[in-house]
C-alpha cells in the first residue's frame, strides 16, 4: 500500500512539473511553435512514467 501511495504522489509531482514547464515554455517567449518540440518529448516521457508506475505498483505479478 505504501508503494502505491508513494508512487502515485511521485508520478503526480513529476507530471505537474513537466506539464507546468511545457506550458510555461509554450506561453512564454518561445511561443507555441517554439515549445512544440518540448511537448513532443514531454508526452512520451509522461507515458513512460505512467507505465512504470503501473508496472511497479499496480500490475498483478
Amino acid at each position: 500500500m505504501v508503494d502505491k501511495v508513494a508512487g502515485l504522489i511521485g508520478t503526480l509531482l513529476v507530471a505537474a512539473f513537466v506539464l507546468g514547464l511545457a506550458e510555461s515554455i509554450s506561453s512564454g517567449f518561445a511561443g507555441f511553435w517554439g515549445g512544440l518540440p518540448f511537448w513532443v518529448i514531454s508526452v512520451p516521457i509522461l507515458l513512460l512514467v505512467l507505465y512504470d508506475y503501473w508496472d511497479t505498483c499496480l500490475r498483478r505479478k
